[in-house]
């Protein structure tokens, strides 16, 4: 039976039905904060658009994102965008393997020049440190290199090829860099580019972001960082369901505390929600199950640039705390009590990176009113903090020193 002049009986006989599919197309465009009425337009363009050829490189990573591709939910990304694409290459699901999958990629490129769309995630280790990371004997770099110029655009998936990640956490011994990186220091050619990080990525966000892309032939409306801001323009904080908590500044002080058991706000276990960008306390995880910090872990900020180097949740290799001699840590010393600035610099670590870059320098506002905002008390998170005035001058000499 033929069904191509009707492509949504055709969709209903390969086991969609046509609710199905619309209430996919409706899902999708309240995802990415579409108008209403582009819920029709996008289940026109869907059901008509070719399969476009989709080629996924995975570099430094951990397989998480494509752990959470695969879960996409409401609907399954399973039963319904994998009729809309061709994944021609994909290292973890694909069939073929050694020379039969690099000759598929290479035959996917050709006969594609210029319209396929290339995925990836993972950071690429770069310098003399390329060999790090190989595919089949090529560097990361190099297959990039030769995907990404016959490439109609580029997805970097997850926070190792949005903003390097893990692999490029101090003191990066790959040199690890992000797609984005890999562009602006012109080691490959720039395309269009949508970064959709997080460690991993909320599912739907890459299933919505692919949907818009084979529609519209463009992606969604961007921020600064290349994100979606249907996904990244409020933080986790604007949306957490403790938020009622920390408004009437009510505190969990330890994970197993009264307070914790209460479902109190977590923002003094180190919660970085006030600063991260992300919808995870909207769309969840697991079928919309539940996040991090309704499970009572607080935000670790994995969808901002250097997560790993701001702490919080576990100890840098450069923290100035004090090892004692059965860690497996190298030993540090510790900080000269005679020395403001190594002071401050410690203070800034314990204190400051749950909610600001490890980087004080980046600070817009200036260092000697720093030290008033905490005297006037006024901003809410500060008010969790007691330093005295010595520690005070100490943390804004540290400052000062940053932006030399």
């Amino acid at each position: 039976m033929n069904y191509s002049d009707n492509p949504l009986r055709e969709i209903q006989h390969n086991l969609h039905s046509r609710r199905t599919f619309l209430k996919f197309c409706a899902s999708v465009t309240s995802l990415l904060a579409l108008p209403v009425d582009a819920s029709n337009q996008l289940a026109e363009k869907l059901v008509l658009a070719q399969r476009p050829s989709v080629i996924w490189l995975s570099f430094q990573e951990c397989t998480g994102c494509t752990e959470s591709f695969t879960r996409s939910h409401s609907p399954s990304i399973e039963s319904l965008i994998f009729d809309f694409i061709s994944l021609d290459y994909h290292h973890t699901l694909q069939a073929a393997s050694g020379e039969n999958a690099e000759e598929a990629r290479r035959e996917a490129i050709k006969n594609n020049k210029g319209k396929f769309l290339l995925i990836v995630d993972g950071s690429i280790p770069s310098g003399k440190m390329e060999a790090c990371s190989t595919v089949a004997g090529v560097s990361n770099l190099s297959m990039l290199n030769e995907c990404i110029k016959d490439a109609a655009a580029v997805i970097a998936v997850g926070t190792c090829s949005t903003f390097g990640g893990l692999p490029a956490a101090k003191p990066n011994p790959t040199e690890a860099l992000s797609v984005e990186d890999c562009m602006e220091k012109g080691l490959v050619a720039k395309k269009p580019l949508i970064n959709i990080s997080g460690c991993p990525p909320l599912p739907v966000a890459i299933s919505s972001v692919l949907a818009h892309y084979i529609a519209f032939d463009r992606f969604p409306e961007l921020d600064e960082l290349h994100r979606p801001r249907s996904f990244y323009a409020n933080t986790v904080h604007d949306r957490c369901s403790r938020f009622s908590f920390y408004e009437q500044e009510k505190f969990a002080k330890t994970f197993d505390d009264e307070a914790a058991r209460k479902g109190w706000c977590l923002y003094e276990l180190g919660c970085k929600g006030p600063t991260t960008h992300n919808a995870c306390s909207i769309h969840k995880w697991n079928q919309g199950t539940s996040n991090p910090i309704e499970a009572g872990h607080p935000c670790i900020g994995c969808s901002e640039p250097n997560f790993w180097d701001k702490g919080g949740f576990y100890v840098s290799l450069d923290s100035k705390s004090t090892t004692d001699k059965d860690n497996l840590s190298p030993p540090i010393a510790e900080t000269p009590e005679n020395n403001p600035i190594a002071i401050g610099e410690s203070l800034y670590e314990d204190n400051c990176v749950y909610c600001h870059e490890a980087d004080p320098g980046v600070f817009k506002t200036k260092p000697d009113e720093i030290k008033q905002l905490f005297i006037d008390n006024k901003i809410r998170a500060h008010r969790s903090f007691d330093f005295d005035k010595e520690e005070l001058n100490a943390l804004e000499s540290y400052i000062k020193s940053s932006k030399k």
